[in-house]
């Protein structure tokens, strides 16, 4: 099969999946940040792992807490493999829309007091803005807050705020290696919405009923 064909195929799967309600997410959120598909669903709603949560979240990936955590638009802490992500009532964490958590990223909103490791402590809950991309094997700890176009390296542990945003952090503890140019970031809108599992439409009408700004509570930077 060449690769006209293939593409004439892969264009005819997804007009029959968007014309079949229960199939439709999987063709929307397909390539996005929050993938609904049949994988997601099974190892989820069948075998139970992460089931509580209302969002797609990796076997391979623990999410703790998600009743104390918020997400934006098209935005699903856990989708990626291996992901460690915990909250708590006193500690919640807010993610913005559209962002992307790599492979092996732990982002935990407490820690174990290094006076007395049978003990939990922490300097409050965690917030990432709008954009935002969290490289694989980072670590974001408690009490950080990131503006909108944050990305985090690979391998970095950020220890403290960055809310201004629009930078590239890396090492550990984390620091700014990169300023982004504010006029060239773009924030780009998919022709379909999702929060979590939760389908709000095209983009155009979701927009117009108030869907972006959710996730963070000042709705980003």
């Amino acid at each position: 099969m060449n690769a006209t064909w293939k593409t004439r195929l892969r264009a005819w799967q997804r007009a029959l999946l968007l014309r079949l309600p229960f199939f439709r997410a999987f063709a929307e959120t397909a390539g996005t940040g929050c993938p609904v598909n049949a994988r997601y669903m099974f190892f989820q709603k069948v075998l139970g792992f992460n089931r509580r949560v209302p969002w797609p979240v990796h076997f391979t990936s623990v999410v703790s807490g998600s009743n104390y955590m918020r997400i934006g638009v098209n935005t699903a802490p856990g989708a990626s493999i291996g992901n460690y992500i915990f909250a708590s009532p006193e500690a919640p964490i807010h993610f913005g829309d559209f962002c992307v958590i790599a492979s092996n990223v732990c982002i935990g909103s407490f820690n174990h007091d290094a006076y007395n490791i049978s003990r939990y402590t922490h300097k409050g809950g965690i917030t990432l803005g709008n954009y935002c991309w969290v490289g694989a094997n980072a670590v974001i700890l408690s009490g950080v807050a990131l503006g909108d176009h944050t990305v985090v390296a690979a391998g970095a542990v950020v220890t403290r705020s960055f809310p201004e945003g629009h930078c590239v952090l890396a090492g550990s503890p984390a620091r700014v290696i990169k300023t982004l140019d504010r006029d060239r970031v773009e924030r780009f809108l998919p022709p379909y919405l999702y929060r979590g599992y939760r389908r709000l439409g095209p983009t155009p009408q979701a927009v117009s009923r108030g869907a972006l700004g959710q996730g963070c509570p000042d709705g980003g930077h």
